[in-house]
């Protein structure tokens, strides 16, 4: 019977001898694969980053500009209620918080990614009691999961990037 070998190495060779792999001294040795942009790790990581810094603050910019949409029709009218002054207010106000999370995410985003995720959800709540727009509430939950992976994956980053 042929043994399968126990390790693999990079596009799954079999790997080298163990005391080949633990001489080597360049940095992707012991570097975090999250840190590393070859890996596939690493490059989701930065993939998310950009899209969690990206999209917040151009939708936030969006709120002023009314580009893509005609934000208003997205207030549900229990949350208009609670909110001072008019729905177009509250979504300028909306659009501030949407900038500073998507800057929170570029600066630290192991906390930034649970602040866009806990946004994320409010959107979700205030989606489903407007009712109409379940599609864009399940999409929203996606990038919530999302949101939640680029903070866990900035947090290995922060623990790997320690000395």
């Amino acid at each position: 019977m042929t043994q399968l070998p126990t390790h693999r190495g990079a596009g799954n060779a079999p790997a080298t001898t163990p005391s080949a792999r633990s001489t080597r001294t360049d940095a992707t040795a012991t570097q975090s694969p999250v840190l590393d942009l070859h890996s596939p790790v690493g490059q989701a990581y930065r993939l998310l980053r950009t899209v969690f810094t990206i999209a917040p603050i151009a939708f936030g910019a969006d709120k002023f500009a009314e580009i893509l949409t005609h934000w208003e029709k997205y207030l549900a009218p229990w949350i208009n209620d609670l909110v001072p002054g008019s729905a177009h207010q509250a979504m300028l106000a909306i659009g501030v918080v949407e900038i500073a999370a998507g800057i929170l995410v570029a600066l630290r985003p192991d906390f930034g990614g649970y602040v866009v995720a806990a946004w994320l959800a409010g959107i979700i709540v205030d989606l489903l009691t407007l009712g109409g727009y379940l599609d864009v509430a399940l999409r929203d939950f996606g990038l919530l999961v999302g949101a939640l992976a680029l903070a866990r994956l900035a947090h290995a980053a922060r623990v790997a990037a320690r000395p």
